[in-house]
């Protein structure tokens, strides 16, 4: 590898370690999605999984929106990526992607 791959390679890890940071920020216990989401999986998933625990509800529900803001995040990345013919995901669409689970976040965080 030389010296250009490498530099591209840590952005894209910077960005990925961003992205994951966010998305976990989003899911925390006082964001406000945090107790719709909880309400939801404590009626529809915990009886069908027969899960009783409430620490298990919180874990569920923190990483249940978690992961929606991860991929509702990166809807405009992928749609960047599709209008622009692009195959791999390179550190413009991972940047998007970024500011896509900032604003998230922030709305999560600060209603």
């Amino acid at each position: 590898m030389d010296e250009q791959d490498r530099l591209d390679l840590m952005q894209r890890d910077g960005l990925l370690v961003g992205i994951a940071s966010f998305s976990l920020l989003s899911g925390m216990h006082f964001s406000q999605f945090f107790d719709p989401a909880f309400i939801l999986v404590s009626v529809i998933v915990a009886p069908t999984f027969f899960i009783s625990s409430k620490l298990l509800l919180f874990y569920f529900t923190s990483l249940f929106v978690a992961l929606a803001a991860l991929v509702v995040a990166g809807l405009p990345a992928a749609l960047f990526e599709r209008v622009t013919g692009r195959q791999t995901s390179d550190v413009k669409s991972l940047a998007i992607w970024l500011v896509g689970t900032m604003v998230i976040a922030a709305y999560a965080l600060f209603p």
